[in-house]
């Protein structure tokens, strides 16, 4: 395929490479339909299978554990799981003996039906899950068949590997001696493939579409996982682009990495907490690859979904401790369970509602079901003593609900200690600040919290009464505009004459236009994905925390977002000129 046009896509895992493409063939095995002589014989081959297949993935799990950590590698533990499975392994024994079919296609009939019904799931989460039993039964075909499962472990030059899709192990397996990249037809930015691809720290775009599957083998790629975008048989003049861009992109990964270990400091010697937002254990050794001083959020509501029934109080326990133990006494802020809006839990039942992001979601979900809450709470009291924890409540609209939730984690903490367990002496407690009514009400709640944080999603959608999902009002989806920077410089005031800390864990927090207007309206502490918190790091460094009070102050009377980010922009070139 020759085409000057890039192909776009989803940039997965950044960085920019130049190879020649290897094109892995798509394993499309489909067994026909037959009938086995002796189902006896039939079972033991595939318990034979099964058992070769276990012991593939144990040491593909052991081999990406030293390559990439354990937590990471936990996703092979879900694959072995799946060879325990009672609905898929005893669903293929039955079809062998209900039906007088072969191993292969029990297996087959039988994973395909898992494949499709996950597919169709609305929950992204569960659609993964349709990956793991494709790579799973996919392995054991292999060994029922006599044929070598399909790896890319073999390559043994520099190249960019295409293929419509990597599975976990696919991806675990890559010799990056020689794999510099990988783009994909399918695929998401939390797709399986591209969390893993994260991990290794190898380029990756994903869910590029069919024109992927037209790239010849041996073409000359430039991977663009900066923009997502893949070039193909490039011109002359677009190869010396892009060699050029490689090497500054390269440069700049390189001067970044200096920051790692450097505290957050202002120009004028202004010090801020930069801190990371983190939805499960996975995401922990990218923090602190990327020097976070702290996590700002914890979304413990993923501990609840892409599962049948709720977490048990041991397994969050584990979950909050291990966190806690990872960040080694750095603060760890762990918001409780906040269930609704656009986050469902189909295994509870709950009704359907007309406004699901105005009704009963977070705090408030939480407060009525008690059975739920209650666990979590007293979870998180005894991971407390693991580590630097702070507890925040989320959708606190009235003082009602932040006293309501209290006594229920009082109520805990009393009965934990009466039980004889161990919790931390002091937790700080506070509550995210994403309705306008308690951001204007701030200075009520700044007398009892021992802090805020700023959900900037959804305070922006709930003051511009814009759906932030919704494509055609996403133009009101302006972080800069002076009506949200107001609400911010209230929730700052009112925290600091009680004298009590604010952070901001929405997608404002890393915004590089917001950043000098939060610095200068006395932000304490910046919570955004680990991946910014060097660029945000080394913007800071530049810049003058005096200065930018005078100029959010100038920022806070202008009209409109578009002014407020011009003048922004005026004032870092200025700088820069």
């Amino acid at each position: 395929m020759t085409t000057k046009q890039p192909i776009p896509g989803i940039a997965a895992s950044p960085g920019i490479v130049i190879a020649k493409a290897y094109v892995a063939e798509a394993e499309s095995f489909v067994p026909e339909l037959a009938s086995a002589a002796n189902p006896a014989a039939e079972e033991a081959r595939l318990d034979a299978a099964i058992a070769k297949a276990r012991a593939e993935l144990e040491a593909i799990k052991n081999d990406a554990a030293a390559r990439i950590g354990a937590d990471k590698a936990e996703i092979f533990e879900g694959h072995l799981l799946l060879l325990e499975d009672p609905d898929l392994i005893d669903g293929i024994r039955e079809k062998l003996t209900s039906d007088g079919v072969t191993a292969e296609y029990a297996l087959y009939e039988t994973a395909q039906g898992f494949i499709e019904v996950l597919q169709s799931m609305d929950n992204e989460l569960l659609r993964e899950r349709a990956v793991d039993v494709k790579d799973v039964s996919g392995r054991i075909m292999s060994h029922l068949r006599g044929v070598p499962h399909a790896s890319l472990s073999s390559i043994a030059e520099p190249c960019v590997v295409v293929a419509r899709d990597l599975t976990p192990s696919d991806t675990a397996q890559l010799d990056l001696a020689y794999v510099q990249g990988f783009v994909t037809e399918i695929g998401s930015r939390t797709s399986h493939s591209a969390i893993m691809a994260r991990s290794l720290e190898i380029p990756a775009v994903v869910g590029a579409g069919e024109a992927v599957l037209a790239i010849r083998a041996g073409a000359t790629v430039i991977l663009d996982a900066v923009e997502g975008r893949v070039h193909v048989d490039p011109s002359p003049e677009r190869l010396a682009e892009y060699e050029a861009k490689k090497a500054a992109y390269d440069k700049n990964k390189a001067e970044l990495a200096l920051l790692k270990d450097r505290p957050t400091v202002s120009k004028d010697g202004h010090r801020v907490e930069l801190a990371a937002n983190i939805g499960s254990v996975k995401d922990l050794e990218k923090v602190l690859d990327n020097g976070a001083e702290a996590i700002g959020l914890f979304r413990t509501e993923f501990l609840y979904m892409g599962r049948s029934s709720l977490p048990t109080e041991e397994e969050q326990y584990q979950t909050y401790k291990h966190v806690l133990e990872k960040m080694n006494g750095k603060p760890v802020v762990i918001r409780t369970i906040d269930i609704g809006g656009d986050k469902e839990l189909p295994y509870l039942g709950l009704p359907k509602e007309s406004n699901p992001f105005l009704g009963e979601r977070a705090l408030r979900f939480a407060l009525r079901r008690e059975d739920v809450f209650r666990p979590q709470l007293r979870a998180l009291l005894r991971a407390s003593a693991h580590g630097n924890l702070k507890i925040m409540f989320p959708m606190v609209a009235v003082r009602e609900e932040w006293l309501a939730a209290k006594r229920l984690l009082d109520e805990e903490r009393e009965k934990l200690k009466a039980e004889g367990a161990k919790v931390a002496d002091r937790i700080e407690t506070g509550i995210m600040i994403e309705i306008p009514a308690a951001a204007i009400a701030a200075d009520t709640f700044a007398k009892d919290v021992d802090f805020f944080s700023i959900g900037t999603n959804d305070l922006i959608q709930y003051t511009m009464a814009a759906d932030r999902m919704n494509e055609t009002v996403s133009y009101l989806y302006q972080p800069c505009h002076p009506s949200i920077l107001r609400l911010v410089q209230m929730v700052i005031q009112a925290a600091e004459r009680a004298g009590k800390w604010v952070g901001m864990c929405g997608e404002m927090a890393g915004d590089e236009t917001a950043i000098p207007l939060l610095l200068g309206l006395g932000l304490h502490e910046f919570s955004m994905s680990a991946g910014s918190v060097l660029p945000a790091r080394r913007q800071i460094a530049s810049l003058s925390r005096e200065e930018w009070k005078a100029h959010a102050e100038q920022a806070l009377r202008m009209s409109g977002h578009a002014e407020v980010k011009e003048f922004v922009q005026q004032q870092r070139r200025s700088v820069t000129v």
